[in-house]
């Protein structure tokens, strides 16, 4: 797999802190623009711009131009691909934790 494909990929896309500390703040709002989100790390537009990109090519981000500034909001769809994924552990987990209390149980 090239690097463009990985940067598409929603796994590569949320393996990054920074990345899921933006998806996180898009939860809690409708959009909001580039400046705004910049302020909540300690790093510049340029490097936030870069990572709403990767999230973007993803399809975790949407983003459209209002005059000179660009809003982004969050696309949670994809996100349930993860949840998937996650889901089939939970319950191989479940299962497991059960019958270990039932072999306790029994002795």
């Amino acid at each position: 797999m090239n690097e463009k494909n990985q940067e598409r990929d929603i796994y590569v896309a949320i393996a990054d802190p920074t990345r899921r500390k933006l998806l996180r703040l898009l939860a809690d709002v409708e959009e909001l623009p580039l400046n705004e989100l910049t302020v909540h790390f300690e790093m510049g537009r340029t490097a936030v711009s870069k990572h709403l990109a990767i999230l973007k090519e993803a399809g975790l981000v949407i983003s459209r131009k209002v005059g000179r500034e660009t809003r982004y909001r969050l696309n949670a769809g994809p996100l349930r691909e993860i949840e998937d994924w996650v889901s089939f552990y939970r319950r191989f987990w479940s299962e497991r934790i059960l019958l270990l209390n039932q072999i306790l149980e029994e002795e």
